[in-house]
């Protein structure tokens, strides 16, 4: 296992925390992985795995955290913004390009749920972006407001309600009012409430972990302008979108029209709900496929 470098990253007034590996037995600069968590998550839910299976293979491997969440900085604690989301990608993939076992002609954005429409979204702003990943994306997020209205408009609203609380507060310079990022099946006042979500979460968080499963309310309300899939014409470089064919959290149809509507898509599924790609044998699945679109697109490094 390679050895992980704790560093932070500035952007604006805060800094970003995040964990370099470097790339393993490679000669020169060589090709990088930019890792940060989807909806509310941080990066000790299971982003080492990723980062230290690319770094073995001569990838340079950065994880990071969002600003308000995890050991990051950022006050209010808890804020999740689409626009900040998008700031901190660029913050991190530069903190990348500027190392020296980095080319930086070769980064590539990897993301899953949330962030795996995030990358979209980010390398429709870089063209110079050499390719992205995206596991299990959020890939159009009016699509995902229709799908959980259908699975309960009730739940809907009092995210609604509590979304414009949120917003009509941070008018007035209060605290965000928060709701809980991922809750049990039907939970009310939890964005994440499908049959697996929490115990999904939990098999993601380690133990001594201390997690605040927390967010901003008022992300509810820019969801049905979280939209990669509109952001995908715009790529110039090879994306990798992979579904999970009984994901009822981020459904594999929005994410299949992400792939189709990229200028260099590709498309593939794999059996497994959302929470899959992480652990067992999901994993073991998706990384390998990962690992050989990320070798083909950014150029095998050269191995001693």
């Amino acid at each position: 296992m390679g050895e992980r470098l704790p560093i932070r990253i500035p952007i604006g007034g805060d800094e970003l925390d995040a964990w370099w590996y470097a790339p393993e037995g490679v000669d020169g600069p060589a090709p990088c992985v930019v890792l940060a968590h989807g909806f509310g998550g941080i990066k000790e839910m299971r982003l080492a795995a990723y980062a230290e299976r690319f770094a073995a293979e001569g990838l340079g491997a950065l994880v990071f955290d969002y600003r308000s969440f995890g050991e990051s900085s950022g006050r209010p604690r808890n804020l999740l913004e689409i626009k900040r989301l998008v700031a901190d990608y660029h913050a991190a993939v530069s903190a990348a390009r500027s190392r020296p076992e980095v080319d930086s002609r070769r980064v590539a954005v990897w993301g899953s749920s949330m962030s795996g429409g995030t990358v979209v979204l980010v390398a429709a702003e870089d063209p110079s972006i050499a390719a992205v990943v995206s596991q299990a994306p959020l890939a159009d997020g009016r699509a995902a407001l229709v799908h959980m209205v259908k699975r309960s408009a009730t739940h809907v609203l009092g995210l609604g309600v509590a979304g414009v609380r949120d917003a009509l507060g941070a008018r007035l310079g209060r605290e965000p009012y928060t709701v809980k990022a991922v809750g049990r099946r039907g939970e009310q006042g939890a964005v994440l409430a499908t049959a697996d979500a929490y115990e999904g979460m939990l098999r993601l968080l380690p133990a001594d972990v201390p997690y605040d499963n927390e967010v901003s309310a008022r992300v509810i309300l820019s969801l049905p302008f979280f939209r990669a899939v509109v952001a995908a014409p715009r790529l110039t470089c090879p994306l990798l979108v992979q579904v999970m064919d009984h994901d009822d959290l981020t459904p594999p149809g929005p994410a299949a029209a992400l792939a189709a509507a990229a200028p260099h898509g590709k498309l593939l599924a794999y059996p497994g709900g959302h929470w899959d790609p992480y652990v067992g044998e999901g994993f073991d699945q998706l990384v390998p496929d990962q690992i050989a679109f990320l070798k083909r697109t950014l150029g095998a490094p050269a191995v001693r």
